[in-house]
């Protein structure tokens, strides 16, 4: 082995709520973790300004002073936290080996992914300026429905994420404006059914999102045009909502790990564990469903319990085994 490859006990790739979690129980285990941040450190959380369905923050936190918590928290039981990304990686031999930025080498014993899953925006301008200013576009009505209590949204999806979302909304919300860009849905008939049914869901169909209105700070209105007719209308609203989809930060794994295909990674039923013996997968990268900060915290939990006792099956079956020859 080259002087210039490290090796390391547990390397946790990406952080956010799982990947912290994760330094934290492996720390405690004394498994010298060392994480890499990944391109947002912090992940999908720190664009959200308010937090206020953890646990143990009765005020509410902002995202980035959450991350910067459990990034601290994770540092105090002597996790190495390092800034760079993952860039490749090669699970096919016994050893696990990852590139940093596509130079450093790192042989690994266990392996922790937490890259998370990216939402899908439309890419508009004004989305992203009010996205980034937290001033009332999301894509997640569960985590920032709250807010818009007795209050007129607009959610722009088709499918049974955005229905369900919708749904959800409108036992929040004055009024949910549902876009839909063609002429039919994409969820299941009974999740169509359900938001068809709900009074306070207008549904507008062959409608497409031509800009996000705001006074600068905070969202009021939503241009759309209806791509039959060529009308453009202005929704009034005080939140934006984008159920077009999540994508997995998984792409460096594709022919190592299994995947959905849709490209999450698929875990061993109740555990963490991979199809690859010694790699461990926590948070959304595997979890398509709740895509919740608690839930990727708990699974981060889970991931470095599942290579600790990895990492001491390996120690025992290597005791057994050279016992046999003394």
């Amino acid at each position: 082995m080259s002087d210039s490859i490290e090796r390391v006990k547990c390397l946790i790739i990406g952080s956010g709520p799982a990947g912290y979690t994760a330094a934290i129980y492996a720390s405690r285990a004394n498994m010298n973790p060392i994480l890499y941040q990944g391109a947002q450190p912090g992940g999908q959380l720190t664009t959200t300004n308010e937090v206020e369905n953890f646990p143990g923050y009765p005020d509410g936190i902002t995202g980035p002073e959450m991350m910067m918590e459990l990034q601290k928290q994770a540092e105090r039981f002597g996790t190495d936290v390092r800034n760079g990304w993952i860039t490749k990686v090669d699970f096919s031999g016994e050893v696990h080996k990852v590139w940093v930025n596509d130079e450093k080498e790192i042989h690994c014993d266990t392996v922790i992914i937490s890259t998370g899953a990216s939402a899908k925006y439309l890419g508009l301008e004004s989305e992203q300026k009010y996205l980034k200013l937290g001033g009332g576009v999301s894509a997640c009505a569960v985590c920032d429905g709250f807010f818009y209590r007795n209050q007129e949204v607009v959610i722009v999806g088709a499918g049974d994420s955005a229905c369900e979302e919708a749904h959800y909304l409108s036992n929040l919300c004055k009024k949910v404006t549902m876009l839909v860009r063609r002429d039919e849905f994409r969820a299941s008939k009974i999740m169509e059914a359900r938001v068809r049914n709900t009074p306070n869901i207008e549904i507008l169909m062959n409608t497409e999102t031509e800009e996000v209105i705001g006074d600068g700070q905070l969202v009021t209105a939503v241009k759309a045009r209806n791509k039959e007719t060529g009308e453009v209308i202005e929704i009034p609203a005080t939140g934006f909502f984008v159920a077009i989809g999540h994508k997995p930060n998984t792409d460096i794994f594709k022919g190592f790990l299994e995947l959905d295909e849709t490209g999450y990674i698929i875990n061993k039923p109740g555990s963490s564990r991979t199809n690859i013996e010694g790699v461990f997968v926590s948070g959304d990268a595997a979890d398509h469903v709740y895509r919740q900060a608690i839930t990727a915290a708990g699974t981060g939990c889970m991931a470095a319990l599942d290579a600790e006792r990895y990492l001491a099956s390996k120690d025992a079956t290597f005791e057994v085994s050279t016992s046999t020859y003394n």
